[in-house]
C-alpha cells in the first residue's frame, strides 16, 4: 500500500472516530433534550449519522487491513499487475493511451490512473507486452494491445 493512500485511510479513520466518540454523542443529547423522542427529526438524524458513521468506519477499516496485506512478493513481474504502468494501443480510438493500474482510492481516469477493479484494469491484469485485451465498458468494446509495461518491480528498482 501506497503512503498517500495509507495516510488518506488513516486520515478518515481518526475522523469518523472523532465524530463518533466526540461529535455525534453531542448532538444526540441535545436533540434528546428538545423532547418528545417519536417526533424529534434532530434526533432522529443525529441516530441515522451515527449508524452511517459506524458502517464506514468499518468499510475503512477493512479496506486498510486489505489493503495492508498486500505483498509485492505476489506482484509478477511480467505481466501487468498492480502498480503497473501500460502503454497500449487501442484500436478502436486509433490512440496511444498509458495507464497505471492503482487501488480505487487512488483512481482518477483524466490523469490515467485506473482501479484494478475498473473494467479496462481486470482486462488487462495478466497481460504481456504484445497480448491484446479485449474489454468491454460502459462506452463499449474496445481492443487495447500492450505495447509497453513497467511494473511496479521497476519502478522500486528490484
Amino acid at each position: 500500500m501506497t503512503d498517500h493512500i495509507k495516510k488518506q485511510l488513516l486520515e478518515e479513520i481518526a475522523k469518523l472516530e472523532h465524530e463518533l466518540a466526540h461529535e455525534l454523542p453531542v448532538e444526540i443529547k441535545k436533540a434528546a433534550s428538545l423532547g418528545d423522542l417519536s417526533e424529534n427529526a434532530e434526533y432522529h438524524m443525529a441516530k441515522q449519522r451515527q449508524v452511517f458513521v459506524n458502517a464506514r468506519l468499518g468499510q475503512v477499516k477493512k479496506r486498510m487491513a486489505e489493503l495492508s496485506l498486500v505483498n509485492l512478493a505476489n506482484i509478477p513481474k511480467d505481466k501487468v499487475a498492480f502498480g503497473s504502468t501500460i502503454t497500449v494501443y487501442d484500436t478502436t480510438k486509433d490512440e496511444e493511451i498509458i495507464y497505471k493500474l492503482v487501488t480505487s482510492e487512488e483512481s482518477d481516469v483524466s490523469k490515467g490512473l485506473i482501479s484494478t477493479t475498473s473494467p479496462i484494469g481486470r482486462g488487462l491484469i495478466g497481460k504481456k507486452v504484445g497480448d491484446t485485451a479485449v474489454v468491454v465498458t460502459p462506452n463499449g468494446k474496445r481492443e487495447l494491445e500492450i505495447l509497453k509495461l513497467i511494473t511496479i518491480h521497476d519502478e522500486v528498482g528490484e
